[in-house]
């Protein structure tokens, strides 16, 4: 590809250095993905020019409009604190018309709002864990086709945020103190749903209309002790030396039929065109032991530094590193916005 005009957008707090000489691997981890991908796109001969939002669009639209660039790299997660606030940066993207990498607004809306997603997968009859939500500032009420054991988690925030061992919950006294926690500590409504007992699943898939799926990748949960539930903490996801006392890892799912595979496949498609998805995202699924297959949630913009699980899961189908970054340029250029019609 030819050498393009790239315009970088992520947290203000993570806007990377030029080396990572001088930095602990504590400190690299917070801006690890800023910082693979503007340095494999540098070296690969693009003009980056990184720029860090937090509450204010202003210098968003000077850059846009000073320089116009061939494509704005959206590694946004959130707008002044708030999750569900990055589609509006996107729409606001493609309100100047400026082609971008990843989901689209309507996409971030759908997948985002967790509660609104499941009611969509309910309604294309796609199986998901049997949920309910617990508002802030409603009364506490079990409805009665919940079953235990529960699963307690945010409604709206992401990477596993307020997920803990004790998010699984076998009664309704316990379920009480967890939705309260989600309510006070992480302030935002408590999704509950039936938990899912198995093999943790994830699907990345690429593409705007003709879409492309990566190879099955799976949470291995090591030696962790059966008390505990299998499931994806925050603990899990990103403490190293948890990680490596209980060996947790991820890695290409094996022992999986031909046929699940393959249904497997068709369902993370099905998913990703019912939630309006484009550019790229990873699809999180629970295998149980009977083979019954249920989503968790979809995950538009997932994190794609290099040592990361949908990174891997391209490399495992030959795509390396600076081949997946440019794909999803290219994505980006070719999405059919409202204002390319």
């Amino acid at each position: 590809m030819s050498s393009q005009r790239v315009l970088m957008v992520v947290h203000s707090s993570l806007v990377p250095p030029e080396s990572l000489e001088g930095y602990t691997e504590r400190q690299i981890d917070e801006w690890r993905t800023e910082y693979d991908v503007v340095s494999t796109l540098r070296q690969a001969g693009h003009r980056i020019q990184v720029l860090g939002v937090l509450d204010s669009l202003t210098e968003l639209r000077a850059a846009l409009m000073d320089s116009p660039p061939d494509i704005v790299f959206n590694l946004l997660e959130e707008f002044n604190g708030i999750v569900t606030y990055d589609q509006h940066v996107v729409a606001f993207l493609e309100l100047m018309r400026q082609p971008y990498t990843g989901c689209n607004p309507r996409g971030l809306l759908l997948a985002r709002d967790k509660v609104l997603c499941k009611q969509l997968l309910a309604f294309h009859r796609i199986p998901t864990p049997q949920f309910a939500v617990f508002r802030r500032g409603e009364r506490f009420h079990v409805p009665r086709r919940l079953r235990f054991p529960l699963f307690v988690k945010s409604a709206t925030e992401d990477a596993s945020l307020g997920i803990a061992q004790a998010s699984v919950v076998d009664d309704a006294s316990k379920l009480r103190e967890r939705v309260q926690f989600m309510h006070e500590q992480i302030r935002c409504d408590a999704l509950v749903e039936e938990y899912i007992e198995g093999r943790e699943l994830y699907v990345s898939v690429l593409g705007n209309q003709r879409l492309t799926s990566l190879p099955v990748w799976e949470m291995h949960f090591g030696s962790l002790p059966d008390s505990l539930p299998a499931i994806a903490t925050r603990k899990v996801k990103w403490d190293r030396s948890y990680q490596q006392k209980y060996g947790i890892s991820t890695g290409g799912a094996q022992h999986v039929e031909a046929a699940l595979l393959e249904r497997i496949d068709r369902m993370a498609r099905r998913i990703y065109r019912a939630l309006h998805l484009s550019g790229y995202a990873r699809i999180d699924f629970r295998l149980r032991g009977d083979g019954a297959l249920y989503v968790l949630e979809a995950n538009p913009n997932p994190n794609v530094a290099r040592a990361e699980d949908f990174s891997a899961a391209a490399a495992a189908a030959g795509v390396d590193y600076p081949q997946l970054l440019e794909r999803i340029m290219r994505l980006g250029r070719s999405y059919r916005a409202e204002w390319r019609n």
